[in-house]
């Protein structure tokens, strides 16, 4: 049995990338027009999800996943990812 790979949301996708890119949280509610708590909670879901402690993991992880294109700066999400 094999499971279908992980996606993203669309918002999700754009948090992700991102952080990826390093941004502060507060960078990215400004340019999301999100609350600063709106940006930490989307983290915190992503990071539950894919049960890892940090943003560092969870970029890491992303990659590894392969949700994180690695041949373009900043990183993107690859669309086949996104729901």
């Amino acid at each position: 049995m094999t499971t279908a790979p992980m996606t993203l949301s669309t918002l999700d996708a754009k948090i992700m990338e991102r952080i990826a890119a390093g941004e502060r949280t507060t960078c990215i509610a400004n340019k999301l027009y999100l609350s600063r708590q709106g940006v930490e909670y989307h983290v915190s879901k992503m990071m539950d999800r894919f049960r890892v402690p940090n943003r560092t993991a969870l970029v890491a992880k992303a990659y590894a996943l392969g949700i994180l294109g690695s041949e373009a700066w900043p990183p993107r999400v690859l669309q086949d990812r996104i729901n």
